[in-house]
């Protein structure tokens, strides 16, 4: 029996860092009307496996079944908090960290789960923050440099650690077994979509940014060759696969997944995608010049454009990398709340975020006499090194935990204009800000960005944008709407201009802004390569 138009629901589900959120929304007008979420007993495996065989410096790893549990907690759950009758839900859409990278068997059977291979670091996912991988990403980039690779402008000249033929190549060389025993190398976004149909789709979005796949084509073998013999076949043997574009179904909710869910067997799964990239559906933000910022441990800005630009230092232009028929641009900075959990955690019980934000709060901008770099996770736009780290410049005796914390945002801010000015001047304009994700609920937070950028910010009205739009994506993949642009019309929100900038403190971050600028490029572009030498002497005496 068909389900009524008027109760017709969806379900998203996106896959954090940490947990992963199940919510239930209405076709008709994009209300939530449950939600949940599900915490990874694994957590992020940052220094051992589960049965404490250790890992080197800079690896982050993740546990596969932990996102499974996420469809059999966090989804019957959310529907049992929405209160509807499950027959209603006619589809189901997923996103996903990026890029996370899972190797399977065949047959989607993660490495890790072997017996043995569960005592081996490289059978088990990396994380998109894995970036032990950088050695890999150099030579990449050096030999795309020097073959003129035409791939290579389209992702600002340079590939990420954090990407799929880095740690591909990573894995081959540090463990070549586990390698070989690798039948598909597959982003975690598409491995969630295999469990829930049973079969193995490619989705554009991670394909095309996480991927090198432009134009079609991958990489060609005798490139991957000249970088490791062994490596000529990597893309025919463990990545190549059929594409789905998204918005479009990759197949239907199978038996077992339907016990997992709760979820009608049969029902229409949405092609994969990437936690970011599904929040510009959520926040309505598909037009050319609507920046999305998805701003939480990390933050990722992602914009289309009408038209073809290279953008140094972006993390990839991909044709229908976020909408069909628009180029998708992607920056972002890999460090962003994480940067001041990690301040917060390291002071005592009695300093919270809070209490820091309160009296932070009281200060105008300039008093506290610091600059800082946001850097303490890497850079990730524009400059594209994980090697960086961050930087306080200012510091007295007189300098107080909230000056610190105060300081340290308006790092991630002035970072932040770095990638928006860029983007500026490579000829693809930035028209509109939207922010998005966990990093909202401060005000502080975007008051300050609104004056360091100097332009309004708008809000997404959603607190969950990526499952919103995970399930626009699952409600144009059920035939609700002829294309996610209907379905995010329909369902997407945003307020905006929420946030205006004040004169006078843009006119003081403008000054502020100019000497992060010279300690930007100074330790960033190679003037001074401390932070890199500090890296390579703290893994030399740690190996």
């Amino acid at each position: 029996m068909p389900v009524d138009p008027l109760r017709a629901c969806v379900v998203g589900v996106d896959y954090g860092t940490l947990s992963g959120r199940a919510v239930v929304v209405r076709v008709a007008d994009g209300a939530e009307i449950g939600s949940a979420v599900h915490d990874y007993r694994h957590a992020v495996l940052t220094e051992s496996l589960p049965d404490g065989t250790p890992l080197g410096h800079d690896w982050a790893l993740q546990v596969p079944s932990d996102y499974v549990d996420v469809l059999k907690h966090a989804v019957p759950a959310a529907l049992a908090a929405a209160g509807i009758d499950p027959a209603d839900v006619i589809g189901v859409g997923t996103d996903f960290t990026a890029c996370t990278m899972v190797p399977a068997l065949a047959d989607g059977t993660p490495l890790c789960e072997l017996p043995q291979w569960s005592s081996r670091p490289h059978a088990y996912v990396k994380l998109w923050k894995h970036h032990a991988a950088q050695p890999q990403a150099d030579r990449i980039n050096d030999l795309a440099a020097k073959r003129g690779e035409s791939w290579l402008p389209r992702y600002g000249g340079l590939i990420s650690s954090e990407w799929e033929f880095a740690k591909g190549l990573q894995l081959l060389e540090e463990d070549p077994e586990a390698y070989a025993a690798t039948a598909r190398w597959v982003e975690a976004a598409d491995w969630i979509v295999w469990q829930l149909t049973g079969s193995y789709v490619r989705n554009a979005c991670t394909a095309g940014y996480k991927g090198i796949r432009q134009d079609g084509k991958y990489p060609s073998p005798e490139f991957l060759a000249e970088l490791n013999p062994e490596f000529r076949d990597f893309v025919a043997d463990k990545l190549e696969q059929p594409i789905g574009q998204l918005g479009t179904a990759a197949g239907t909710l199978s038996a077992q997944a339907s016990d997992w869910t709760g979820l009608p067997e049969g029902i229409a799964v949405a092609v994969g995608n990437v936690d970011a990239h599904v929040t510009s559906a959520a926040a309505a933000a598909l037009d050319p010049g609507q920046m999305v910022a998805i701003m939480g441990t990390s933050t990722c800005h992602v914009m289309n454009g009408d038209e073809l630009r290279e953008v140094p230092g972006m993390c990839g232009a991909v044709d229908g990398g976020i909408v069909a028929g628009l180029w998708g641009y992607e920056a972002g900075q890999s460090g962003v709340g994480d940067i001041f959990g990690h301040y917060v955690a390291n002071l005592g019980a009695e300093w919270t975020h809070e209490r820091l934000t309160e009296l932070a709060s009281r200060q105008r901008p300039g008093e506290h006499g610091l600059i800082a770099l946001d850097w303490h996770n890497g850079n990730r736009s524009v400059l594209v090194d994980v090697e960086l780290s961050g930087l306080l410049v200012g510091e007295t005796l007189a300098t107080k935990p909230a000056d610190i914390y105060r300081a340290l945002i308006e790092a991630t801010a002035f970072g932040t204009r770095k990638i928006v000015e860029t983007f500026g001047t490579a000829g693809v304009p930035v028209r509109e800000f939207i922010a998005a994700g966990g990093l909202l609920k401060n005000g502080l937070l975007m008051q300050i960005y609104a004056d360091v950028l100097n332009m309004p910010l708008s809000v997404i009205g959603s607190e969950q944008g990526p499952a919103l739009g995970s399930a626009i994506h699952a409600a144009a993949a059920a035939g609700a709407y002829p294309d996610v642009r209907a379905a995010a019309a329909a369902m997407g929100r945003v307020e905006r201009a929420v946030y205006r900038p004040d004169p006078a403190a843009a006119a003081i971050y403008d000054e502020l802004y100019a000497e992060y600028s010279v300690l930007h490029d100074y330790f960033g572009r190679g003037a001074n390569p401390v932070m890199r030498k500090l890296r390579a002497i703290q893994r030399k005496v740690t190996a």
